[in-house]
C-alpha cells in the first residue's frame, strides 16, 4: 500500500473496508477482534455517534469510552487518563474532542465514518505510527461515502487499499480488554500529594507489588492511579482501610 509521503515515512498501513450501514457495528467489532490492537482510537463525525458506538462496543464486551465536546472537563480528564494509562482499550472520539490528545504508541486509528475533508483523514491517521513505530489505520466506508474515499485517494495521490472483512479466528481473539483499571483518590497537589506517596501506600500497607502499579496522575484535587485489573479491587479496599501520608482519603474505582 502506498500512501502520501508523511504517512509512508511513518510506516502507517492503511486499509479500507466497504460495509453496508446496517453492518457497521458488527464490522467495527470484527476489526478489533481480528487486528487486536493494544489501543485504538475510533473517530466519529458526530457526538451522538461517539456515545452510541462506545455504548455498543461496551455491550460487545470491549473496554471502550466516549470523548466528545458536551462532556464536563472533569469527565473529559478522567476519560483521557484512563485511555493513557491503559485502563481503556478503545477511545471513541470526535475530531474536535481529540484535538490535543497525545497518546504514545497508539496502535490503531479507525474511522467509523470517512470525514468530508480529506485533510482531516490525514490528521487522523497521523496519530498512529509515531516516533518510528508502525501504525495501522482502518476505515469503514459505506456506499454513499465513495465520493469521500475518492477525495482521500486524490489527496494521497495513490490508490486506496480495499480489503474484505474476515472472521476473527480463535477463541482467544474475541475481546479487546484493557489490562489496567483506574483508582481515583480524592486528594491531589493541594494536599501536597505526590506520585511517590501513592506508590508507597500501595506497595506498603496495601500489599501490592510495584509491577501491579502503572501510571500515576496527580491533579490539583484528585489523583488517578492505574492498577493491574485483577488487583484493583484489593487496592481500593486496602487504601480505604489505610492512610496516605498519615491521612485518610476517599478512594474509588472508576470505569470498568
Amino acid at each position: 500500500m502506498t500512501v502520501d509521503g508523511a504517512a509512508a515515512q511513518h510506516g502507517i498501513e492503511q486499509r479500507f473496508f466497504e460495509v453496508e450501514p446496517a453492518q457497521k457495528m458488527d464490522a467495527l467489532a470484527q476489526l478489533l477482534r481480528s487486528y487486536q490492537p493494544q489501543s485504538a482510537l475510533v473517530f466519529c463525525n458526530t457526538r451522538r455517534d461517539t456515545r452510541e458506538v462506545a455504548e455498543a462496543l461496551d455491550q460487545h464486551g470491549f473496554s471502550a469510552l466516549a470523548l466528545h465536546g458536551e462532556m464536563e472537563q472533569r469527565d473529559r480528564d478522567e476519560v483521557l487518563v484512563q485511555f493513557a494509562n491503559r485502563s481503556c482499550a478503545v477511545l471513541v472520539a470526535t475530531d474536535v474532542a481529540a484535538r490535543g490528545l497525545d497518546v504514545h504508541e497508539l496502535a490503531a486509528v479507525i474511522s467509523w465514518e470517512l470525514p468530508s475533508d480529506p485533510d482531516v483523514h490525514v490528521h487522523r491517521i497521523g496519530r498512529t505510527g509515531r516516533a518510528g513505530a508502525k501504525g495501522l489505520a482502518l476505515s469503514l466506508c459505506t456506499p454513499r461515502e465513495h465520493a469521500r474515499a475518492c477525495a482521500i485517494e486524490a489527496r494521497q495521490g495513490a490508490p486506496l487499499a480495499w480489503h474484505t472483512l474476515k472472521p476473527a479466528g480463535g477463541a482467544g481473539k474475541q475481546l479487546l480488554l484493557a489490562p489496567m483499571a483506574t483508582v481515583c483518590i480524592d486528594g491531589g497537589r493541594k494536599d501536597k500529594m505526590r506520585p511517590g506517596d501513592i506508590l508507597g501506600a500501595l506497595t506498603g500497607d496495601a500489599g501490592l507489588l510495584a509491577d501491579d502499579v502503572g501510571k500515576i496522575d496527580v491533579f490539583a484535587t484528585r489523583a488517578y492511579v492505574a492498577i493491574r485489573r485483577n488487583r484493583a479491587d484489593k487496592a481500593v479496599e486496602r487504601l480505604r482501610a489505610g492512610t496516605i501520608k498519615g491521612r485518610r482519603y476517599r478512594v474509588r474505582r472508576i470505569g470498568g
